[in-house]
């Protein structure tokens, strides 16, 4: 296990109030110490001059592919991904082959990642293989190790299951994670219905596909008095939504991914395939009410929706080629360039959206999302003002898909200390 001394580092730890230079002190995996200056004699050293020191990031929403599409990424290879992008652990989506619907699926899942190690906290199906007919057996999804449950990559359109997952979910304490998104109303689009869907000629999906599915999703939350988090949301309308909801008092969370903060949908100018996600790239104006919606609360988290494809499927015309881009290894270096650099996030409140909420929304057992002595060392160091340039070849993730290759951003991690292991960027 790691013995580490941590001299002379900026620690951020906003739950516990902690803002400043501070030795940090690490015995056998865990946090000993957090002081001004400590002394320990033949302790190995790591210097923290001009670096700073977060709780672990934690992604609230991942596809490591595994099983079925491991020519896509693995487990492995998702979690070393996520540890040179500052990630200590992440919630990894159930549409994989076969969906993660039963427990077999989560056991192994949750043992490749031991054996990284990392953490992955699974999220099981509402429903029997992402069907949308029958809901999953969630007791023994919970008892296997599922955190979480949702059907990511559909919505539940039946207003009377949805309304008994999130009263079942809420009895066994797992959390519902809903896609929103009213696929009949999205039809064949495959970019942001605005004036540049028009311009490129490609079928658009309009703003309402996500905010009436909210808007439902919402009010089953408020019937039931259920927990319910909605993911990549992409709208002004959305966040609005969920701004009343929160006025109202409701158990409602929300994340956002950088692509969303940081791109609009003039990024498809050029066909790229890798600007095609789902949902979309939107109109600056709704960008501009995502970094609102952080500021004043409305959106708890920042996550990334990792969704890792192959060369090959992306190389198709972008009407045809799978939605979806990687995120771990830029999310960090995106979110400091675009949201703190620019002025618009503090670090504290960059650290509250990337680790301190998702543990808090997630639940996830004491130390997680904060900096506490006598709890596992689970940490990321960074370079707030490092500029580095994004290569494809410096890809750790199997697939190369992401929307920033070749952005120049400032600020990336430097290192991740992880279940007792340092893993040093090169």
């Amino acid at each position: 296990m790691l013995n580490l001394l941590i001299k002379q580092i900026h620690v951020i730890d906003p739950k516990n109030r902690v803002d400043g230079v501070f030795d940090l002190l690490i015995k056998k995996g865990l946090i000993a110490e957090l002081k001004k200056e400590i002394k320990a004699d033949g302790m190995e050293t790591f210097e923290g001059k001009d670096l700073h020191l977060f709780p672990g990031l934690i992604d609230m929403h991942v596809h490591f592919r595994e099983p079925g599409y491991e020519q896509k990424e693995t487990i492995l290879s998702g979690a070393k991904a996520a540890l040179k992008g500052g990630f200590v652990a992440v919630v990894t989506m159930p549409n994989t082959n076969p969906p993660c619907d039963h427990q077999s699926v989560i056991d192994n899942m949750i043992r490749k990642a031991n054996e990284v190690p990392f953490y992955v906290f699974p999220a099981g199906t509402v429903t029997k293989e992402r069907a949308g007919k029958e809901l999953s057996e969630m007791a023994d999804l919970k008892q296997a190790g599922a955190w979480a449950v949702t059907d990511d990559g559909d919505w539940v359109n039946d207003s009377l299951l949805m309304r008994r997952a999130l009263e079942y979910a809420s009895m066994l304490g797992l959390l519902v994670i809903s896609h929103a998104e009213d696929k009949r109303l999205a039809s064949s689009g495959v970019m942001n219905e605005s004036i540049m869907s028009t311009r490129l000629g490609l079928k658009g999906i309009p703003n309402a596909t996500e905010a009436i599915a909210v808007g439902r999703d919402i009010l089953l939350s408020e019937l039931t008095c259920a927990p319910l988090h909605l993911t990549h949301i992409s709208t002004k309308e959305t966040a609005e939504l969920i701004r009343t909801a929160k006025k109202k008092k409701l158990h409602v969370t929300a994340d956002v991914t950088p692509h969303h903060l940081a791109l609009t949908d003039r990024a498809v100018e050029h066909y790229d395939t890798n600007f095609k996600m789902n949902p979309p790239l939107r109109t600056e104006e709704d960008r501009k009410a995502l970094i609102e919606g952080l500021q004043d609360g409305t959106i708890d988290a920042i996550a990334t929706d990792h969704a890792p494809h192959t060369e090959e499927e992306k190389m198709a015309e972008f009407q045809d080629a799978p939605a979806g881009v990687t995120g771990i290894e830029t999310s960090l270096g995106v979110v400091l360039t675009k949201l703190y650099h620019e002025k618009h996030l503090s670090l504290a409140d960059v650290v509250m959206k990337m680790s301190t909420c998702p543990a808090e929304i997630l639940k996830l057992p004491k130390g997680f999302g904060e900096i506490k002595v006598g709890s596992e060392a689970n940490l990321t160091i960074a370079n707030i003002n490092e500029d580095w340039t994004v290569r494809v070849e410096d890809f750790v993730s199997k697939s190369k898909n992401s929307a920033f290759i070749g952005a120049k951003l400032k600020g990336k991690a430097t290192a991740t200390i992880c279940r007792g292991k340092l893993w040093k960027q090169s």
